[in-house]
């Protein structure tokens, strides 16, 4: 009979630490919800002292999402225990996750303590931790780097003091199988009442090797794995949790162990996740990149034709993946779209299935065969996670390479239109300078990608932005059949984003949590260019980071800004 492996998604947290990877607290939520769906045993929501806004994510997952246990992280202070106690009460299951550094490296270096110190600090976070609940992880940081006859005192004082689960980090990615599987032994073997924990590992993948650290510490006697899901994480990134769970599917001959994860729900939470962060799986990604299932050479095709298990360690079907290739067009009606989503693994209720038709209709005047790949983009892409302050209704660009490009721009706001004309160094610029003009924010563009969804010449664009505006960083998804239509709307995703963070926040907050120019800008600027006033001209601003400076009128200015241009 297989042991049951414990699995602690750490995607909220550690996973949203990736540069470029930030999710607001509708993200979160969404991302929360399809954690659930997927069978994880632990949520780590994130770390409530970090700021305000990790704070009310973490209580609205503790509120919303019930079955599942809930951690926030900690640091061994009094002050981050209590936040984190406050942020997760209300949770079904709440866990407090502490940590502290055990390597000489870092208690040196970083902390500035002696061992003694990170010792007693360790101890009174434990203590503190279960006064207020039953269930206290703790973490050693660096753990693989530590000195092993520390590493398993501390791990000793932490299971006196009442740590009910144990992790041992490869911080940095340092370790390989075979070492860390004798950590985890060593540790079983000498820490007295290790027994009564259990023993978590949580791997970077610094080299490479986190998920094969992982199931070598799983055979070694670790009941947990944290891991998150597409693999993401500070720098190279975390184990990988659906590599993790299809290994013990997989490999169940010689990996005796079993997890609660509902493999069929892994592509839908790759899916979604790189949908909310912007950040596409590589093609070559393990059980959910595009090419894990794809043959090319001949002879693989013809072994997979003849016998799929020739070349194929596991199905499409088993991680979720529809080979139903079916196909609709824009005569197909909205039952059959709803039919069709449903058995993607997206059933939508009737006011988003009737957003969703209004778009796939649009697509389909464009585009002649609409794929599964075109389905879930339209999906993601209408699952806005904010209010659309600025709502895009027309856009006009052109482009040359004699003459600059030019891009007119009608956003409506509160029932009231504004448009804008401007240059730019080519149309997608143009285009951000107008919407800059319009709404108030003037962004930086840090990351811009474009991947085609499916196939062939009409193939939808799927475009994904990080934008920095002053200081702090949004992303923006956007799908479309035109590029630049799809880019503005990526674009301005983004700026719906600071521009909804800025008011849902009072002066207070504002001050504490938000940097100088969201506070100023969003939350004053916003405001004065939305709300109602007589038709006006600005005189031209000044050059920004994406394009030239402009004019910006009320929607009766619409020709003869036209004309200017």
């Amino acid at each position: 009979m297989s042991e049951r492996i414990i699995i602690f998604d750490t995607t909220l947290r550690d996973g949203e630490q990736s540069p470029g990877c930030s999710m607001n607290l509708e993200e979160k939520l969404r991302m929360a919800r399809q954690l659930d769906a997927l069978g994880v045993d632990v949520v780590e929501a994130g770390f409530p002292m970090a700021s305000e806004d990790d704070f009310r994510a973490v209580h609205a997952v503790a509120r919303e999402v019930r079955r599942p246990v809930i951690a926030a992280l900690a640091r061994t202070t009094r002050d981050d225990i209590e936040r984190a106690w406050r942020a997760i009460e209300s949770a079904a299951r709440p866990r407090l996750h502490t940590f502290v550094a055990t390597s000489d490296l870092h208690i040196q270096h970083k902390l500035r303590r002696t061992r003694g110190e990170v010792l007693d600090m360790a101890v009174e976070a434990v203590r503190l931790a279960r006064s207020l609940t039953g269930d206290v992880e703790f973490s050693a940081e660096d753990a693989t780097r530590s000195d092993l006859d520390f590493l398993c005192r501390v791990v000793a004082a932490a299971v006196e003091a009442g740590a009910t689960t144990i992790n041992i980090p490869d911080t940095v990615g340092y370790t390989v199988p075979s070492e860390f599987a004798r950590i985890i032994r060593v540790l079983q073997e000498r820490v007295p009442g290790i027994r009564n924990a259990v023993l978590s590992v949580h791997c970077h993948n610094d080299l490479g090797l986190a998920v094969a650290n992982s199931v070598a510490a799983v055979e070694a006697g670790a009941r947990q794995v944290e891991c998150t899901v597409n693999g993401i994480g500070e720098r190279a990134g975390n184990a990988s949790l659906e590599e993790i769970v299809m290994s013990f599917y997989v490999r169940r001959d010689i990996l005796p162990y079993s997890t609660s994860v509902a493999t069929t729900e892994i592509y839908k939470a790759s899916q979604l996740l790189s949908s909310i962060t912007g950040m596409h799986v590589q093609a070559n990604k393990a059980v959910v990149g595009k090419n894990a299932f794809a043959h090319e050479a001949g002879i693989h095709q013809d072994g997979v034709l003849k016998e799929r298990r020739t070349y194929e360690i596991m199905t499409p079907e088993s991680v979720g993946i529809k080979t139903n290739r079916l196909v609709l067009g824009k005569h197909s009606g909205r039952h059959a779209l709803g039919k069709k989503l449903a058995d993607l693994g997206y059933p939508l209720p009737r006011p988003d299935l009737d957003r969703a038709y209004a778009r796939f209709i649009e697509i389909a005047d464009q585009k002649k065969e609409i794929f599964d790949e075109d389905l879930i983009a339209i999906v993601h892409d209408g699952m806005r996670d904010v209010p659309e302050t600025f709502r895009l209704k027309m856009l006009q660009a052109t482009a040359g390479s004699q003459k600059p490009s030019t891009a007119t721009v009608i956003l409506e706001t509160e029932g009231r239109e504004k448009v804008a004309c401007a240059v730019g160094d080519g149309p997608v610029a143009a285009a951000y300078t107008a919407i800059d003009q319009i709404t108030g924010f003037r962004g930086r563009l840090l990351d811009y990608s474009i991947r085609a969804v499916s196939r062939g010449r009409d193939a939808i664009g799927e475009v994904s932005v990080h934008v920095d505006f002053d200081g702090r960083t949004f992303t923006g998804k956007a799908a479309s059949t035109d590029v630049v239509d799809a880019s503005a709307r990526a674009y301005l995703h983004a700026v719906n984003k600071g521009s909804r963070l800025a008011r849902t926040l009072d002066a207070a907050e504002t001050a504490s949590a938000l940097p100088r120019a969201a506070a100023g800008m969003a939350a004053d600027r916003a405001r004065a260019e939305i709300q109602a006033a007589p038709a006006k001209e600005t005189q031209p601003g000044r050059e920004d980071a994406v394009g030239g400076p402009m004019r910006v009128v009320d929607s009766e200015g619409l020709i003869r800004l036209i004309h200017l241009v």
